[in-house]
């Protein structure tokens, strides 16, 4: 592993775009903290005179300045762990963020003492105040959920302590919770989450056999704390919702991202009448494997040999740029650009967190953090993040500060089309047979975790919290049967239903999150949707895509989803997925009688 000093400068990120060295890092950081105190001179003045304009204003100047310290801090924090100095940074901005945003919390609460009535006036006698109308229409958006002022404080504190449960369960599962050495391929190593990980992808069944029910047996020792502290969690969900004037906690959930209900139940009502296809799946895998039984620690068994091959860096920029080709030139230019002139920090090297991702301020270009190492997964992950990176700079360059940060529901659409984008080219360029099947592999793969599992998840997650509403009591046995039932539904009567699986539930901290996973399944199906018109250059789709990626929060995600083509409101978007699905599948299959495959 390299230091960070040996890793040539054009592989790695130039922060000078943010700040030209620390020291002028430094400066900033200290004249920041001079200023954040001015906010408060608003504090029960905001509807006097223009001060609503002005106190908007100054909180943008400076969310824009902590932001900006913020990616220059972070970013070089992450680059090399081992530097004191950027972990110090790190942690004066971040106080510095807590520090503003206590200072600032007075604004929504002393705005929604108000009707939206009282702003529209104001924009009358102050037309500039219309600059931050779509900030001030999502502020009131939710004003029939908002309390008093003392009903509020009352429920902050009473609150706090409700994420105990997700804390507890975290400290349980990752710390507390051991599953005993596992002995494979002539080691014996501690399983862990991330060895299980590994083990339900070898190629040994009875590898896989041993290490699903060894885990599971792990989550059955704490089986009743983890039952207590979900039930605690869909209480706390439930109950706030209800003191909020909610009719239910999934309700809650979607309003605090405006999406309307309908997606969710619209995702449900399309998996299970496409359960057909989902049960296709096992069966394709079941044959490819040539296996009499399929059990559920066979789905992740390898379908094909492990496709080798590596990429150079100029390789992998060479394909993510002819894969985007479909985008047009201005897109292609600016990908160009993020690769030439030092967007991306490439590989790794000692002390260099982990992992991918991307980042931006507002102030300049975005930032890609990657650890290259040549492999297709690699290369998958570089055009994901630049995916994140256009997404980034279309919403920064078409908008103002305060409507250019667009919704978590859509996050995923960008980075999911650029990688669809990529396995289409691959598939239909590559003269190597295994490459085709290895991607086809990757693509159906992709299918299973992101929208089948995923929506099982969501399932099972409505179905505990309507059951809580209504009284029922959230045990171990009806815990265990609701998971044990949905995993018979989702994966169909020619597949085994280990008993073991009954416990996943216990081991998912996503339930923890209110309602989150569903957006894995839409975030796909949209991106697939997105990436199939692309690719077959469906009239008016690169148009109706660039207009998406340009929007921020200037409308509400469901219908900048519309924009793109995408209508989640209506089971034939779903339909067209799954449709695309099968394709697939069939496809797979037809290889696969000449393929080379990777079981034993």
């Amino acid at each position: 592993m390299k230091t960070r000093n040996e890793i040539e400068e054009k592989y790695k990120i130039d922060t000078t775009s943010l700040f030209k060295s620390d020291k002028e890092f430094e400066t900033e950081l200290k004249s920041v903290s001079k200023i954040i105190s001015e906010i408060s001179k608003y504090n029960n003045k905001l509807l006097e005179s223009n001060n609503l304009f002005d106190a908007l204003s100054l909180d943008e100047k400076i969310s824009r300045r902590l932001l900006r310290l913020y990616t220059y801090a972070h970013l070089n924090n992450d680059f090399d762990l081992g530097v004191s100095l950027y972990n110090e940074y790190l942690g004066k901005v971040i106080k510095l963020f807590h520090d503003y945003n206590s200072m600032a919390s007075y604004i929504v609460p002393e705005l929604l003492e108000n009707d939206y009535s009282v702003v529209e006036k104001l924009y009358k006698k102050y037309s500039e105040l219309k600059k931050y109308e779509v900030t001030l229409k999502n502020i009131f958006r939710t004003k029939n959920h908002v309390l008093s002022k003392k009903e509020e404080y009352i429920i902050s504190k009473l609150t706090a302590p409700y994420g105990i449960f997700e804390d507890a369960y975290t400290k349980l599962t990752d710390v507390d919770l051991k599953f005993g050495k596992i002995t494979y391929d002539g080691k014996k190593e501690e399983l862990n989450d991330i060895l299980y990980y590994a083990l339900t992808e070898h190629k040994n069944r009875n590898v896989r056999k041993k290490a699903f029910k060894q885990f599971y047996d792990g989550f059955k020792s704490v089986v009743n704390t983890n039952a207590e502290l979900i039930n605690g969690n869909v209480k706390a969900n439930n109950l706030i919702a209800d003191v909020r004037k909610y009719n239910s906690a999934l309700e809650r959930s979607l309003d605090s991202n405006d999406i309307n209900p309908k997606v969710y139940d619209t995702l449900l009502d399309s998996i299970n009448k496409n359960i057909n296809t989902i049960h296709k799946q096992w069966d394709v895998l079941k044959k490819v494997l040539k296996l009499k039984d399929f059990h559920l620690y066979d789905s992740g068994a390898p379908i094909v040999k492990e496709y080798e091959k590596k990429y150079s860096y100029d390789e992998a920029k060479d394909l993510v740029i002819k894969s985007l080709s479909v985008m047009g030139n201005e897109y292609v230019s600016i990908i160009e650009k993020a690769f030439n002139e030092r967007w991306i920090d490439v590989y790794p090297n000692k002390n260099k967190r982990g992992g991918a991702y991307c980042t931006h301020c507002y102030e300049t270009h975005p930032y890609v953090v990657s650890n290259f190492d040549g492999k297709i997964h690699d290369v998958s992950t570089i055009t994901h993040e630049l995916g994140h990176a256009m997404q980034y700079y279309y919403a920064d360059k078409e908008n103002t500060f305060s409507n250019a940060e667009y919704s978590i529901f859509v996050a995923e659409v960008a980075s999911q089309v650029n990688e669809i984008l990529l396995n289409k080219y691959i598939i239909d360029t590559t003269k190597d047979k295994n490459e085709k099947l290895s991607i086809y592999g990757n693509l159906i793969k992709q299918f299973k975790g992101s929208v089948v599992r995923q929506t099982m998840f969501a399932e099972f997650e409505k179905i505990i919290h309507e059951a809580e509403q209504k009284g029922e009591v959230l045990s171990v046995d009806y815990l265990n049967k609701t998971y044990y039932e949905l995993n018979k539904k989702y994966y169909g009567d020619k597949v085994i239903i280990d008993d073991e699986i009954k416990y996943e539930w216990s081991r998912i901290p996503h339930f923890y999150y209110n309602f989150y996973v569903y957006q894995y399944s839409t975030g796909y199906i949209a991106a697939l949707k997105i990436a199939t018109d692309l690719y077959n250059k469906k009239a008016g789709s690169l148009e109706k895509y660039m207009e998406f990626l340009k929007l921020g929060c200037t409308v509400d995600p469901v219908s900048s989803l519309k924009i793109a083509g995408v209508d989640l409101t209506k089971e034939s978007t779903f339909d067209e997925a799954f449709k695309e699905f099968d394709r697939e599948l069939n496809e797979f299959m037809y290889l696969t009688q000449k393929g080379v495959l990777g079981n034993e």
